[in-house]
């Protein structure tokens, strides 16, 4: 029974450790990196574009002012912990896409 409880705590702290938030506003370089799919470039534009135009508001602000990061990127980071202000990435970005597509659909049919 002890060692379950141990087992159970053990795995609870590495769970809690390697899903701690990275917040785009205010997370460094190396604490970018952590996160699969940032490189030392991505992280680096990350940094110096938040430093030289203020803080990122949304997803689609973070998009538009980074080079590589769309929607399916963001997404995917989004799910190992990083924090982006604002709606997430699927409702913010992706939702003009999946309307539009919806609408293209529909309009053939017809």
């Amino acid at each position: 029974m002890l060692k379950k409880i141990l087992l159970m705590l053990l795995t609870l702290t590495c769970f809690g450790t390697a899903w701690a938030a990275v917040d785009i506003n205010t997370a460094s370089e190396a604490q970018l990196q952590e996160l699969k799919g940032i490189g030392p470039s991505t992280a680096r534009a990350i940094v110096k574009d938040r430093s030289a135009h203020g803080a990122y508001k949304n997803a689609d602000d973070l998009s538009k002012r980074v080079k590589g990061l769309g929607p399916k990127s963001l997404a995917k980071l989004e799910g190992q912990g990083l924090t982006i202000p604002g709606a997430a990435v699927s409702n913010s970005i992706g939702a003009g896409k999946a309307a539009a597509s919806h609408r293209g659909k529909s309009a053939t049919k017809s």
